[in-house]
């Protein structure tokens, strides 16, 4: 358990938006019906310099709906064991359907720059009588360049609705993904029967992927629509990886390993072109990521590399691991530059047996 509360908090802060930040702490209470997703949980500053914290929280009864979810996130500097603030929020949906989930987004009283933890605990919840799936949104137009324009349409039931809203909740590209942020666009009254046009055009976290689109009014409720930002409207992939492989000491190429043993993580990577014409440099960070195999699978290890592309060619990365115990693991490799934006496609998996 607690090696899987610390890989947490390596995957929130190898990928930094502030690098004010050096550790996430999670608690949250066992509970039959309500849990807090603990890997979609996400730390970051605004550009007002306010802590946000965003995550999912999953109603797992089948039967029966929740309201009235207490949320409560304790923020520290990095010496006092007491929190500087204390913030209570709630769910994104006001009502969580039977096995369902909503996301949240909670964020400090005040932006304060000596923030750099967070503890989320659940607090409580009510039973709920359920609002009826009589909203549904869709997608008309998604653009990316120097901002996220985003168009799409709500349609209403046979019943008026009020404070009917519209949720837009960005995710990253790593599994399980974090959520990154949740936007939220008013519409109000919606007539029976009736087809409401919205978009929104706003800055986004340079990492999202995609995002989950869905709706509430006062009696209604929406399925979660997943939806990708399409690839080419992301970035231009400058860099390829591939010859990922794993190595022992004497630079022999192992496929399985023991645990306690050194073993090195190679990769082979090829620039296209450069990102500054000027410098003819290109700045990076190699990520190494492994996770050990199964339904759920649990991040095991993650390291990273620093380096500079000069020009264009092949270069390689090696990133040292020791194994801490036995499994089927498989290894994901990126490369991002300085901006925490992808410049390669993910790497080849590759399988490690560790006896």
């Amino acid at each position: 358990m607690m090696k899987a509360i610390l890989c947490s908090f390596l995957i929130l802060f190898l990928f930094p938006v502030s690098q004010g930040f050096s550790q996430e702490y999670y608690d949250n209470a066992p509970t039959l019906t309500v849990s807090l997703h603990q890997d979609s949980q996400f730390i970051h500053q605004d550009s007002d310099g306010y802590t946000i914290v965003t995550g999912i929280v999953a109603n797992n009864d089948r039967l029966t709906a929740v309201s009235n979810i207490k949320i409560q996130v304790n923020f520290y500097d990095e010496l006092d064991p007491n929190p500087i603030e204390i913030v209570q929020g709630t769910s994104t949906l006001e009502v969580i359907p039977a096995n369902g989930k909503s996301t949240y987004s909670i964020r400090s009283e005040t932006p304060n720059p000596n923030i750099t933890q967070a503890s989320v605990s659940l607090l409580g919840f009510d039973n709920s009588v359920a609002k009826q799936k009589g909203l549904t949104v869709y997608s008309t137009d998604v653009f990316l360049d120097n901002s996220f324009r985003f168009s799409g349409v709500l349609q209403n039931g046979g019943a008026p609705n009020s404070d009917t809203n519209v949720y837009l909740a960005f995710y990253d590209g790593f599994e399980p993904s974090r959520i990154l942020s949740v936007s939220t666009i008013e519409l109000g009254d919606v007539e029976p029967n009736g087809e409401v046009s919205f978009d929104i055009i706003e800055d986004i976290d340079s990492r999202a992927v995609g995002f989950l689109l869905f709706a509430e009014s006062n009696i209604f409720y929406s399925d979660f629509i997943d939806i990708k930002i399409p690839e080419p409207q992301i970035t231009n992939k400058l860099v390829t990886i591939s010859g990922v492989s794993v190595e022992d000491s004497d630079g022999n190429p192992i496929s399985e390993l023991s645990v306690g043993s050194s073993v090195n993580i190679k990769s082979e990577t090829l620039i296209q072109f450069v990102a500054d014409q000027e410098s003819n440099e290109t700045a990076y960070t190699y990520y190494v990521q492994i996770k050990e195999s199964g339904k759920s699978p649990i991040v095991e290890f993650i390291g990273k590399f620093d380096g500079r592309f000069i020009g264009t060619g092949q270069e390689s990365q090696s990133i040292d691991w020791i194994p801490e115990k036995s499994g089927l693991f498989f290894i994901e490799t990126f490369v991002w530059d300085r901006n925490n934006i992808p410049i390669a496609d993910q790497g080849p998996f590759v399988l490690i047996v560790v006896k």
